[in-house]
C-alpha cells in the first residue's frame, strides 16, 4: 500500500503533471483507505466471539488456536472410563477361591484399594463399606498404572490387578472365569495374598445415555472414531460394540497412549483426544486438540485445550461446528477487508478520475476505512446467533 501510495504521487505529479496538492491528496487517500485495522481485526474478533459463545454453551476453550484447529480434526480418540461411560462403576461379581470366603476376598481387595483414586477402586471400597464395618488402612500402597495396585497389611502383601499384573508377578488365576466375565463387558481384577490367588472381583460401568448417539453423529460427519483404553480387549470390545465403535485399541499403558496418538498423526491424521483422567494426560498433550470432560482430574484439566464443563459428549460435536462457524467468519472478514482495499485503493489513487471524474478525498477515504472495520466487527458479532 505504501508503494502504491508513492507510485500514485509520482504518477500524478511527475507523469501526468498534476499540481502538487492534488498528487499529495490522492497519495494520502490511498494510505488512509487501506484497511490494516480491518485485516488486523478479522481473526481476533471472530475468535473472541467464538470463544465467548463456547463458554455460553459450557465449552471452555483455551485461546483461539484450539478453536481454529478443531474443525480440521479427522480422527477423534475416546477414552472409555468416565468418557464414554458414566465413570461410576459398580461391583457386580465376587468370586472366592482357595477355600476363602467372598467376604475375605472383598476385605483384602478393599484394603488394597482404600488409598486408590481410580473409579474401579472406589467402586470396590464403596461396596465393601456396605458389607464390612471397618476397613483397615494398608501400611503401604503402590499403584502400577495400567496394571493394578500393591498394598501391605499386617506384613502381608496384597496384589490386586488385571491379567498383566498377575502375569507380571507369576500368579496363577482362573483364566476361563475371567474371560467369561469380560465377555459381558465387565472389568475383572484378581486378588492375591502373599502372591497366592484367592479370588476375583468384576466391576461394570454403564454407558452414558448419549454415547451411542454422539458416535453415530460423528461418523455421519465423516470423522474416524477410535476407543483407546487401558482395559482388557474383551471388556473394551464389549463396550465398543454397544456404542458402535469399530476401532478399539485396548490394554494400553498411559505412556503408550501418547505413542498411539503420535502414530495416528504420523499416518496423516489430525487427532482430537477426549479423556478425563491422569492416565489420559500424556495423550491429551500429544493430540492436536486435547478435550477434557468437566468431571476430569486437575492434571487432565491443565493439559486439555477444550474443557466440556457439562460433561456432555454432544459438546464435542458442538465444538467442531463452532470451530467451522468461527473459521467461516474469519474468511468472510478477510474477504470484506480485502474487498474494501481492492475496490477503494484504485478509486483513491484516481484511476477512474480522468475518464469518469471519480475521486475519493482523504476524509471520505477515512470514513470508508472506518466502515470496513465496523463491518468486520459487526460480521463477527453475528456469530453470537450460532446454534
Amino acid at each position: 500500500v505504501i508503494v502504491i501510495s508513492i507510485l500514485t504521487f509520482i504518477g500524478w505529479f511527475f507523469v501526468l503533471q498534476a499540481d502538487f496538492v492534488f498528487a499529495l491528496m490522492t497519495s494520502v487517500a490511498v494510505l488512509v483507505i487501506a484497511c490494516p485495522c480491518a485485516l488486523g481485526l478479522a481473526t481476533p474478533t471472530a475468535v473472541m466471539v467464538g470463544v465467548g459463545k463456547g463458554a455460553e454453551k459450557g465449552i471452555l476453550i483455551r485461546g483461539g488456536e484450539a478453536l481454529e484447529k478443531m474443525h480440521k480434526v479427522t480422527t477423534i480418540v475416546f477414552d472409555k472410563t468416565s468418557t464414554l461411560t458414566v465413570g461410576k462403576p459398580q461391583l457386580t461379581d465376587l468370586i472366592a477361591r482357595d477355600k476363602r470366603s467372598e467376604k475375605d476376598v472383598l476385605f483384602y481387595a478393599a484394603i488394597a484399594e482404600k488409598r486408590s483414586e481410580h473409579p474401579l477402586g472406589e467402586a470396590i471400597v464403596s461396596y465393601a463399606r456396605q458389607k464390612i464395618r471397618n476397613i483397615p488402612d494398608p501400611s503401604s500402597f503402590f499403584a502400577l498404572p495400567g496394571h493394578g495396585v500393591i498394598a501391605k497389611y499386617k506384613g502381608k502383601e496384597i496384589i490386586l490387578g488385571n491379567r498383566k499384573m498377575m502375569n507380571k508377578y507369576k500368579i496363577e488365576f482362573d483364566e476361563k472365569e475371567m474371560k467369561k466375565l469380560e465377555e459381558d463387558g465387565k472389568t475383572v481384577m484378581c486378588v492375591a495374598v502373599e502372591r497366592k490367588y484367592i479370588g476375583m472381583i468384576a466391576v461394570a460401568d454403564i454407558l452414558k445415555s448419549n454415547s451411542k448417539e454422539v458416535i453415530l453423529k460423528l461418523k455421519k460427519m465423516n470423522k474416524r472414531v477410535i476407543m483407546l483404553t487401558g482395559d482388557n480387549a474383551r471388556t473394551a470390545n464389549a463396550i465398543a460394540r454397544k456404542v458402535g465403535i469399530e476401532e478399539v485399541i485396548s490394554e494400553v499403558l498411559p505412556e503408550e497412549k501418547a505413542k498411539t496418538i503420535a502414530k495416528l498423526q504420523k499416518d496423516g491424521e489430525y487427532v482430537a483426544m477426549v479423556g478425563d483422567g491422569v492416565n489420559d494426560a500424556p495423550a491429551l498433550a500429544q493430540a492436536d486438540v486435547g478435550i477434557v470432560m468437566g468431571s476430569g482430574t486437575d492434571v487432565a484439566m491443565e493439559t486439555g485445550e477444550i474443557i466440556l464443563m457439562k460433561d456432555d459428549l454432544n459438546d464435542v460435536i458442538t465444538a467442531i461446528k463452532l470451530s467451522k462457524a468461527t473459521m467461516n467468519k474469519i474468511k468472510q472478514n478477510m474477504f470484506w477487508a480485502l474487498f474494501y482495499n481492492s475496490v477503494g485503493i484504485p478509486i483513491a489513487a484516481g484511476v477512474f478520475y480522468t475518464k469518469f471524474g471519480l475521486l475519493l478525498k482523504p476524509e471520505y477515504a477515512g470514513l470508508a476505512m472506518a466502515l470496513s472495520s465496523v463491518s468486520v466487527v459487526t460480521n463477527s458479532l453475528l456469530l453470537k446467533r450460532f446454534k
